[in-house]
C-alpha cells in the first residue's frame, strides 16, 4: 500500500498536545502521513487578539485542510476554541472527523461536534484513515463499537 498524505487541522486543547503525536504516529504506522496545520506548543502563536487569532491564524489553516479532525478528550467539550474551529470548518464544507482519545472512555463531545461531525471513530488506525477519506460516516464509541444512526445538521454557505 502506497503511503498517502493529507492536509488536516487537528482541533484540540493544548493539554492534549502529546496525544496529537500519538495520533499522527498511529496514522503513519497505518499508511497515512498528515500535514497538521493546528497550533501546538511546538508551533505556538504569540498573538493576543482573539479576532486576529481566528481570522489570520486559524481560519487560513483550516481552509488549507481537507479535513478537520477533533481530538476528543474529557476536557475538549468545554473549549470555546474547539467549538469555533468546528463551526468554521462546517461553514466551509470541510469534512469533520472526531477521534476518541486513546485509552479513554466515552465522554461528552463538544456541542458543535455533536451537531456537525461527519463521523466519530475509536482509536484504530484504519478506522481513522477511512473516516478522513470519507469511507466511514457513522459514530463509534471510544471502544470502536457502532453508535446509533444520527442525522447531521448540515447547511451550506
Amino acid at each position: 500500500m502506497a503511503e498517502e498524505t493529507k492536509n488536516v487541522f487537528i482541533s484540540h486543547i493544548h493539554e492534549d498536545d502529546e496525544g496529537l503525536g500519538k495520533l499522527k504516529g498511529l496514522l503513519k504506522d497505518n499508511g497515512m502521513t498528515v500535514r497538521d496545520y493546528s497550533i501546538t506548543a511546538d508551533n505556538p502563536n504569540n498573538a493576543h487578539s482573539e479576532d486576529y487569532i481566528k481570522s489570520e491564524i486559524l481560519a487560513p489553516r483550516i481552509q488549507q485542510s481537507s479535513t478537520l479532525v477533533v481530538y476528543i478528550s474529557p476536557e475538549t467539550r468545554e473549549s470555546e476554541w474547539v467549538n469555533w474551529e468546528i463551526e468554521y470548518a462546517q461553514k466551509r464544507d470541510k469534512r469533520i472527523v472526531g477521534v476518541w482519545e486513546y485509552g479513554k472512555k466515552d465522554c461528552e463531545v463538544p456541542d458543535a461536534l455533536d451537531k456537525y461531525a461527519d463521523t466519530i471513530v475509536g482509536w484504530t488506525g484504519n478506522s481513522i484513515i477511512d473516516a478522513i477519506n470519507g469511507k466511514i460516516n457513522g459514530w463509534e464509541g471510544s471502544d470502536g463499537t457502532p453508535g446509533a444512526p444520527r442525522n447531521i445538521d448540515r447547511h451550506g454557505c
